[in-house]
């Protein structure tokens, strides 16, 4: 978001910078009349959808490209199950797009805040052992590249470069549209419960496979699980949302309004972090409903945070949680935010995370108002041990020296960078950084 004076900031406060200008292009052809302006000046241009980024991906020194008028559905191909969206489309905003359709997309996170084009290039991904990433959905998308020129990426034109431009950090040019292949609307019936952590984990291959969408936190100081199974149901199944009382108890008051104020005296009283991660563990979660996939998938936070994320094989899962639940005890640390573990299908983007390989993710979090790099960086030594990959949307330390090891189609991209944008005109300090100069 741009806050009064001109100062952008995102959503968890860990990135600001103050624009030489902003602008809010409406079409394809503003953006391409904005690059073209940017380029003749000499001046960076920088495209930015909801902010919800915790790196610096999005952080646009020269000129701002604010996408939130560049919104809404463009065609809608039923026979193929195919929509195609402009860029600055909110992820919350699809699933009434696409309702006239009987569509829905595939698989989504659990935050649905961000713009499409966002979430794909910056890798957003959900859960679920079968199902990729929001840019293994990506079948299609055209972009305006450093020289103000439409390029479109699809089945008929420079298709073998789809897997390059579904999640291309924003390096490569300014996305306008982005096709997304889709499936027929469904529900899910969700099942959210505590369990023991050590059963949970000695079960969890099983559990992983046997579900269509699993995931559970952990809450540090405690032995307890909170688990989440949904299950993939016929759009005509039968529904039994949470009722509205009962929903907003668990999500407004306990998950959003309770757990600010925890945060606020965890802060303040590191000591009682402890009691209150295992009281935490027993007033959310236990429900079981059944509703549109969408409003199972995504939930409201507005307790701000911020996170580090990690994609690892997923066989490492089990030695890489276990390392990071160690490391928590010896040093010492009063944590108040869950650890998530979520898991991925493998999937062929060339700077997708779960590129060749199914994964298993791990992201640890801090209160905005708390230091995380102790914490996160410790964790990231383990997670690298681990053979991991870092959320390029998160918080993380690595440059292209060692992401280029990690990543077989790293030099494929930068390759494609140089071609397209040679003088950089997509460049920013961080991009700078996991990509080089």
């Amino acid at each position: 978001m741009t806050r009064p004076g001109g100062t952008w900031q995102n959503w968890a406060r860990s990135e600001s910078v103050r624009p030489r200008r902003v602008e809010f292009p409406r079409t394809a052809e503003a953006v391409q009349r904005a690059v073209s302006a940017a380029a003749a000046q000499g001046i960076p241009v920088k495209a930015v959808g909801a902010g919800h980024s915790f790196t610096g991906i999005a952080v646009a020194p020269g000129v701002l490209l604010d996408l939130s008028d560049l919104t809404g559905l463009v065609h809608v191909d039923v026979e193929r199950s195919r929509v195609t969206l402009r860029a600055g489309t909110r992820l919350h905003e699809v699933p009434t797009l696409l309702a006239p359709y009987g569509l829905a997309m595939e698989n989504l996170g659990d935050i649905d805040r961000q713009s499409i084009s966002g979430a794909i290039s910056t890798g957003t991904h959900g859960t679920g052992a079968r199902f990729g990433g929001i840019a293994a959905q990506v079948v299609g998308a055209t972009l305006v590249t450093a020289s103000g020129d439409l390029l479109a990426v699809n089945e008929h034109e420079n298709r073998e470069l789809i897997p390059a431009v579904a999640l291309g950090l924003g390096a490569l040019g300014i996305l306008v549209d982005v096709t997304v292949q889709c499936v027929p609307a469904f529900v899910l019936h969700a099942v959210e419960q505590p369990e023991d952590l050590v059963t949970v984990l000695d079960g969890l291959e099983a559990r992983v496979a046997e579900a269509d969408h699993f995931e559970f936190y952990w809450f540090p100081h405690t032995d307890r699980a909170m688990t989440k199974t949904n299950t993939r149901l016929p759009e005509s199944a039968p529904r039994h949302p949470l009722p509205p009382l009962g929903k907003w108890i668990d999500d407004t008051l306990v998950g959003n309004g309770l757990h600010q104020v925890a945060c606020t005296v965890a802060k303040t009283i590191p000591a009682t972090i402890p009691r209150i991660n295992r009281l935490s563990v027993k007033m959310w979660g236990n429900r079981e409903f059944t509703d549109a996939s969408h409003r199972v998938f995504a939930t409201s936070r507005s307790v701000r945070f911020r996170e580090m994320e990690y994609a690892l094989p997923v066989e490492n899962l089990r030695p890489a949680f276990d390392a990071m639940r160690a490391l928590v005890d010896d040093r010492g640390w009063r944590i108040s935010f869950p650890v998530e573990v979520r898991f991925a299908a493998a999937d062929d983007r060339w700077l997708s995370t779960a590129h060749g390989r199914d994964s298993a993710y791990i992201a640890v979090h801090r209160y905005w108002r708390e230091d995380p790099r102790e914490y996160f960086e410790a964790v990231e030594q383990i997670m690298l041990a681990f053979d991991g990959r870092p959320h390029w949307g998160k918080m993380h330390t690595l440059d292209a020296s060692i992401l280029r090891e990690r990543y077989p189609r790293f030099d494929d991209f930068t390759a494609l960078r140089d071609r397209w944008d040679p003088d950089r005109l997509f460049a920013n300090p961080y991009l700078e950084r996991v990509l080089g100069g």
